[in-house]
């Protein structure tokens, strides 16, 4: 993968950054976008430090204006982009009934609809050279009910159906799109859920019938770095026959559904 261009979404922290530091180490010059620009800023700036190549590009990714500027930029100052992760992501928690339009259209934003542009204005330089890769984030939750989580799980459904279709579309010109599906991950989201502690997180592993939600078999949460790696797998040559296919992370807690 040395010597590649990657851009990745939601790269400010959790689960994006950990695949741009991994990206990053593996010597891809990497396009590190977020709209959080301060938090971004102090993440690429590790990411320097420690001799990588990488820039920041502060993006609301819901804005097709900032999207197709931003990657018009990217290629523009790293080159050519081999690699897109869409890892942005937002979660707005509460039953159906308590949701608020507003938390219905930003989660559907960025969940989907970044997902969409992003892909869009990248796959549509790919598809010239006759190359490249994408893997979106997406969730367990895609796939599987959850209380409280109709927007985030919905949208995530969202994305992943739009990203098999692209990959369908995109396959002729040997580009590959796939996905990568985490359950409860250890990341400033999870805290965002209000899982503070270790008690809270002893109750995720353990799971909690009440909310029809079963347990992690292998008896912990994922890391960032976890679903990192299956990320770069999918991005990587290793994945070269594999195209539309959404790859778990989450210890086994839909029971491999």
């Amino acid at each position: 993968m040395e010597g590649k261009v990657a851009l990745v979404t939601g790269a400010a922290g959790g689960i994006g950054a950990a695949v741009a530091g991994e990206l990053c180490r593996r010597g891809v010059a990497v396009a590190a976008v977020d709209c959080d620009a301060d938090r971004l800023s102090w993440t690429v700036g590790k990411l320097v430090a420690d001799g990588a190549r990488a820039e920041a590009f502060s993006v609301d990714v819901a804005s097709r204006a900032q999207v197709e500027a931003a990657v018009a930029a990217v290629e523009d100052r790293l080159g050519p982009l081999d690699f897109l992760v869409n890892s942005a992501g937002v979660l707005r928690m509460g039953e159906v009934r308590d949701l608020t339009d507003q938390d219905w259209a930003e989660t559907f934003a960025v969940n989907a609809t970044g997902v969409f542009l992003m892909s869009r204005a990248v796959a549509a330089r790919m598809t010239g050279r006759r190359s490249g890769a994408i893997v979106t984030v997406a969730s367990n939750a895609a796939d599987t009910a959850r209380t409280q989580m109709a927007a985030y799980a919905a949208s995530k459904a969202a994305a992943t159906m739009f990203t098999k279709c692209l990959g369908l579309e995109v396959a002729r010109y040997g580009i590959r799109c796939n996905l990568v599906a985490p359950g409860s991950t250890d990341t400033p989201m999870l805290v965002g859920m209000g899982v503070n502690g270790d008690e809270e997180k002893t109750s995720i592993i353990d799971g909690i019938p009440k909310d029809y939600k079963v347990g992690i078999p292998l008896r912990k949460l994922a890391l960032p770095s976890d679903v990192a790696d299956a990320v770069v797998f999918l991005l990587s040559d290793h994945a070269a026959h594999i195209t539309m296919h959404s790859l778990t992370v989450d210890g086994g807690a839909t029971l491999g559904g």
